[in-house]
């Protein structure tokens, strides 16, 4: 079964007897892909992208010298698994949350190879970080339409990846593993090159702004876009001799992956400036010395190191508005305000647009996004902190501060409540 007719020209070359039994089919999988592109947003919004943020897919192959396994020990790829984890925090910390999301995808052998519980073991800093391990069998194709860029190597990901017109920056090209002559090696030569020693977010910025898709990138991936259930059909009726069905041959289509949005448990730098109601927010694991602005620490109530409770200024947790474990946004932000004395404000996020907060110095507060904002109501609560710090006060009929994130502008409504009840 072949995609295109280069490879038909390659197979004659290297091994003839084989031209009688091969059958040009097209690419079922790109196919899906191609179908599926009208639902970018929605698979953006399954995977928790929010307006403004641009998501970055990482992948890696099976192969010692893939991006997972570059410069690595094992036999089966893998087995440097020092690359791409050790990558990661880095990104996590160079790319702020509110403007950047990332997701992974490993070949399955990785998964297989390795067993599930080592891969997250190696993932884990990155996955409090904010990292989604994607499916490898079923998700992985909607990851890749609702990528703004993908780091990757020289797997197939990366080449549809390309193909979809998304831009690719290469981490690893296991140039002498690929026949020279093929589409593949000729994308592996010519595709920007990831430098992981150099500033991570200049780099991204860089590829997003200078990408320039070329006129058919997916020229080589198939010659029947669009076809290959038709094609595939009638091969496989002619070789049972029987007739072909006069239905449309079709298929499946990409299902909507569950909403999983990023859930970060890793303590969080917030570097924020206020000026007026506006203010600009940048959080990550980690902020430069030098950085303009202030600064306070953000740290999630489930975080693995329960001592930087102690240290944060603003405390986080998501839940229902009556989950009677937690008493409630009431209840709950008073406890953390009663159990660690030194946080400032504590934040209830109890939907992917509103929060419950309670500062102690001002009282307790809901938050809500306005037309058009579409921030994490955690961003929110920072702001919050970093504008009553600033010298802020809510009136009695409520104030909107503006809440710059994502290169776009959030309002959000900030509104007195009783503090009364749970």
């Amino acid at each position: 079964m072949l995609s295109h007719p280069e490879q038909l020209e390659r197979l004659r070359r290297v091994c003839p007897e084989a031209e009688d039994v091969s059958v040009l089919a097209g690419d079922p999988c790109f196919d899906r892909m191609l179908a599926a592109r009208p639902y970018r947003d929605r698979f953006r919004r399954a995977l928790g992208v929010r307006r403004g943020q641009r998501l970055v897919v990482l992948n890696s192959t099976w192969n010692p010298e893939g991006f997972f396994g570059n410069g690595g020990s094992g036999a089966g790829g893998g087995g440097g698994h020092d690359v791409l984890p050790g990558l990661l925090p880095r990104l996590t910390a160079e790319l702020p949350a509110d403007d950047y999301r990332l997701a992974v995808v490993l070949h399955p052998n990785i998964w297989h190879g390795h067993g599930p519980g080592q891969v997250r073991a190696w993932l884990d800093r990155a996955r409090r970080s904010g990292l989604t391990l994607i499916d490898p069998a079923h998700t992985w194709r909607q990851a890749l339409l609702a990528a703004d860029a993908v780091f990757g190597d020289f797997g197939a990901v990366s080449y549809y990846a390309s193909a979809l017109g998304v831009p690719v920056l290469l981490a690893a090209t296991g140039q002498d593993r690929l026949d020279p002559e093929t589409p593949l090696a000729a994308f592996v030569r010519d595709a920007p090159r990831l430098d992981p020693y150099g500033p991570l977010r200049a780099q991204v910025e860089q590829l997003v702004a200078g990408h320039r898709p070329a006129a058919d990138p997916a020229e080589f991936v198939t010659s029947a876009p669009r076809a290959s259930a038709a094609l595939l059909r009638r091969h496989f009726y002619r070789l049972l001799d029987l007739p072909e069905p006069a239905a449309p041959a079709l298929l499946e289509p990409l299902p909507l992956p569950p909403y999983d949005p990023p859930r970060r448990t890793a303590p969080l730098r917030v570097l924020t400036r206020v000026r007026d109601t506006d203010i600009v927010i940048e959080r990550s694991t980690e902020h430069p010395y030098d950085a303009d602005g202030d600064t306070h620490l953000a740290v999630h109530e489930d975080t693995r190191d329960p001592g930087t409770l102690e240290l944060a200024d603003v405390i986080v947790r998501e839940g229902s508005p009556d989950d009677p474990r937690l008493g409630g946004p009431r209840v709950w932000t008073a406890e953390i305000l009663d159990r660690h004395p030194l946080c400032a404000l504590a934040a209830y996020v109890s939907g992917p647009d509103h929060c419950t907060v309670r500062s102690r110095e001002h009282g307790l507060f809901r938050l809500s996004a306005g037309p058009g904002a579409d921030a994490d109501p955690a961003a929110y609560a920072s702001s919050l902190y970093a504008w009553l710090a600033g010298g802020g006060s809510v009136p009695p009929a409520g104030s909107t501060l503006r809440v710059h994130a994502a290169g776009g502008v959030h309002p959000v409504a900030v509104e007195p409540c009783e503090d009364q009840g749970p």
